[in-house]
């Protein structure tokens, strides 16, 4: 039987794992730690402006249980906040079982503690096997790699503040490789607007036990709570830091934002504890995720395979990439679309079919596309790319793309023949 190997059981693992199953692979899903999801565990926002087109998408595609899933576990829903609409935020504390028992449930087999250092090849363009941290080999005919591009820990010092000691837990686990890297191929690095390499993420996680019993309530009512920054700790510089351009505005240097998501999501890379505990409300606040939030958070664009637009690897015969690895992407939504091609195609790949390309009148196929366009110039590296915000979503806007219209978005698939393309079986 075909063997499909995906390396990362992030949001685009699990979306490559579940579409590559659905075309009738044996798929073995490799996760270094032992937790699915990885910077998943402490996200939560879906639907958010045009994350809300790409959902549907995503749904109409036959990738449909990711969102299900994300859309069962919400804590809130149509939740605005500064610079986007209409979000849901998934409680992070529910989604994680519920994504794993689903991949079990359609035969994918997982394996934890599973961490991949290095690479057996058949020649020079094909991957025959991974080397896990235990010395075994899990062989396969496809792999994908979805490793993201954070870690190893050298990096978040080199380009960031150090270790932050994130969900993504390297000292525990080891350091993430590049497989694409491994196997012959160099690496793409993003670049911050100053051309320092690589990119703070976005937000940090505060314990809700922690925050005063008035913002607690109103978390718990309305998802989000803005509060001001003194005066004095305005600081718009940091805004240039933030992996997530989405919320670079100036509303996320003005006020400390927080987002309900099981924990208070404070949107910004980091925030100095003793200037954070002088916002009312917020005086015994203490970090969940990372817990070095006052000083550092994770590094992330540091490990981009070159790739064409239906996620093969160029360069390699069997190797095909999704999520952060596969572009500057940010965002859960962003990777399940990406995965979900990826998985799909990654069976197509191994039966000689012709791969398929999203048409670039649905978002998710245009923003595969631009992606790569944009990557080949230095500016094109100082962006981030998400239906979400930034450049991109005025772009969806401007090519009148985003929609909230759901019988809109299905109809456009029906026309390019390609509802629920990810449920039919290949193999």
């Amino acid at each position: 039987m075909l063997k499909v190997v995906v390396i990362g059981g992030g949001w685009a693992g699990c979306a490559a794992a579940l579409t590559a199953r659905k075309a009738g692979a044996d798929v073995v899903l490799l996760e270094k730690t032992d937790m699915l999801l990885g910077c998943g565990l402490v996200g939560g926002i879906m639907r958010n402006n045009g994350r809300y087109t790409a959902a549907e998408e995503i749904k109409y595609l036959g990738g449909h249980e990711l969102i299900e899933i994300t859309d069962m576990c919400a804590r809130h829903t149509n939740v605005d906040f500064p610079g986007h609409k209409h979000a849901n935020l998934y409680d992070i504390t529910k989604v994680e079982p519920a994504i794993r028992n689903m991949l079990l449930s359609k035969g994918v087999n997982i394996k934890f503690i599973s961490r991949a250092t290095d690479v057996i090849m058949e020649s020079n363009t094909k991957i025959k096997g991974i080397v896990l941290a235990d010395d075994s080999v899990e062989y396969g005919d496809v792999f994908i790699e979805t490793t993201g591009s954070t870690g190893p820990m050298g990096n978040c010092l080199r380009y960031g503040n150090g270790c932050s000691m994130c969900i993504l837990r390297c000292p525990s686990f080891g350091p993430r490789i590049s497989i694409s890297y491994r196997a012959g191929i160099d690496d793409i690095l993003g670049m911050r607007s100053d051309e320092v390499y690589g990119a703070f993420s976005g937000s940090c996680k505060l314990n809700k036990d922690s925050l005063s019993d008035e913002i607690r309530e109103k978390l718990d009512k309305d998802g989000v709570v803005v509060l001001p920054v003194p005066e004095e700790d305005v600081n718009m510089d940091k805004l240039k830091l933030k992996v997530c351009q989405q919320y670079a505005l100036p509303e996320y240097a003005e006020n400390v934002v927080l987002l309900d998501t099981g924990h208070a999501k404070l949107m910004t890379p980091f925030y100095p504890l003793e200037k954070l505990r002088k916002i009312p409300g917020l005086e015994r606040a203490r970090f969940e995720d990372p817990y070095s939030g006052g000083k550092a958070n994770s590094i992330r664009y540091l490990s981009i395979a070159p790739r064409n637009n239906s996620m093969k690897v160029k360069g390699l015969d069997n190797l095909l990439c999704a999520g952060e690895k596969s572009g500057l992407f940010t965002g859960h939504t962003e990777a399940m679309v990406t995965g979900c091609l990826a998985g799909h195609n990654s069976v197509r790949l191994s039966l000689g079919m012709p791969l398929l390309e999203l048409p670039r009148n649905l978002v998710s196929g245009d923003l595969i596309a631009y992606e790569n366009e944009c990557i080949g110039t230095k500016e094109g590296l100082k962006n981030r790319y998400t239906f979400a915000g930034g450049k991109y979503f005025e772009r969806m806007k401007s090519l009148g793309l985003y929609t909230t219209d759901t019988n809109a978005i299905k109809e456009k698939i029906e026309r390019d023949n390609l509802i629920g393309i990810y449920d039919e079986k290949l193999v």
